[in-house]
């Protein structure tokens, strides 16, 4: 009974030395031992985008004939804004440039105005379908057109323990969960790598999902490529909590700490 009075207060000291530490295996991803390495797999989850309503696009025709195609082209066409086109102005983090894009806005019933062409549908297409739709409509007016086309308003939007959390604008179209936490800064230590939060809106309606970094099956889930407009909540670890607490709380429990590792010492030395 006398020991275990003895082994009390070293059982509390080593207890708030621990609360607020973050194991080795905490820290790490991709813990499976079934992942086959160096044997190439079939992407079966690849994602491809489809235009949504409120989206922005930048579309640009371009032909032989200089003349004939600048109608065609937002920046030539009458005034330089149609009536559902819109101008997004987005101030680079850090930087006191301006960079302005001019795109086409897709309204809530899914049209943009076209020059010349009018009202097109193209919510639910792809940027590829979009391209030969315009393309089949270009041909009556101009020889062998060519159209380029991308979003303009791709984002992603990471919170919560990434070191550099904030909306990421990107040019691309693809982007997958470990390439946005790469743009991010990476994770911090104090990141519950086993609940990465996933919030996705997308044809009126909004989805949430939860991923495991550290179960080799998130390179399957539809969740690991990301789209336009994603975001990404990192939760911390209970250890996090630990380390945020109260200062004046932790002075005294660290207080409580040392004065019974001195009483046990002493205890002990008797």
């Amino acid at each position: 009974m006398h020991t275990i009075r003895l082994l009390h207060p070293l059982l509390v000291c080593l207890l708030l030395a621990t609360s607020s530490c973050v194991t080795h295996k905490q820290l790490l991803n991709f813990q499976s031992q079934d992942m086959a390495l160096s044997q190439p797999e079939n992407i079966l989850n690849l994602i491809n985008l489809r235009i949504q309503p409120e989206d922005l696009l930048q579309i640009t025709v371009h032909s032989y004939d200089l003349e004939a195609v600048r109608p065609f082209n937002l920046e030539n066409s009458q005034g330089g804004v149609g009536a559902n086109n819109m101008m997004l102005n987005a101030q680079q983090v850090g930087s006191n440039s301006l960079e302005l894009f001019i795109g086409y806005f897709v309204d809530r019933e899914g049209y943009i105005d076209f020059p010349v062409l009018g009202r097109v549908p193209v919510a639910g297409l792809t940027l590829e379908e979009t391209k030969f739709k315009l393309l089949e409509m270009l041909k009556t007016y101009l020889k062998d057109p060519v159209v380029n086309i991308r979003f303009l308003n791709f984002k992603i939007t990471l919170l919560g323990e990434v070191n550099l959390p904030g909306t990421i604008r990107l040019s691309n179209k693809r982007i997958t969960l470990l390439e946005a936490i790469g743009l991010a800064g990476d994770l911090t230590p104090y990141a519950n790598r086993s609940n990465i939060l996933i919030i996705r809106e997308q044809d009126g309606k909004r989805v949430t999902e939860r991923l495991n970094l550290q179960d080799n099956s998130i390179l399957v889930s539809p969740y690991f490529y990301l789209m336009q407009n994603d975001v990404i909540y990192v939760e911390p670890l209970r250890a996090r909590t630990a380390t945020t607490a109260d200062l004046f709380q932790r002075i005294i429990a660290y207080s409580s700490a040392g004065l019974s590792v001195i009483t046990l010492i002493l205890t002990l030395s008797k």
